[in-house]
C-alpha cells in the first residue's frame, strides 16, 4: 500500500513522540479511527467475577449448540432487528 505524503509524515512525526508520551499519542490517533464503542470497552475494568457452575454449564450449553451448527445466523439477526 502506497502512502500519501501526508501519512508519511504523520509516521515520520510518530518516531519522533517522546517514549513518555507515546501511550498518549495512541489514544489521540485511535480516537480518531475507532469506533468510541470499542474504545470504552477496552478502557473499562476487568470483570474478575468468579465463574459459577450454574455459568460453565451454560457456556458447555452454548458450545454444545454451536457445535450442532443451532444458532441463528448474524444475518438474520440483523434482519430481525431491521438493521440489515
Amino acid at each position: 500500500m502506497e502512502l500519501t505524503p501526508e501519512q508519511k509524515q504523520l509516521v515520520e512525526l510518530a518516531t519522533r513522540v517522546p517514549v513518555a508520551d507515546i501511550r498518549t499519542a495512541k489514544r489521540v490517533l485511535e480516537a480518531l479511527i475507532v469506533d468510541p464503542f470499542w474504545l470504552a470497552l477496552e478502557s473499562a475494568p476487568y470483570d474478575n467475577e468468579e465463574v459459577t457452575k450454574e455459568d460453565e454449564a451454560a457456556l458447555a450449553k452454548a458450545d454444545a449448540e454451536f457445535a450442532r451448527g443451532e444458532t441463528t445466523p448474524h444475518e438474520e439477526i440483523l434482519r430481525e432487528f431491521g438493521i440489515e
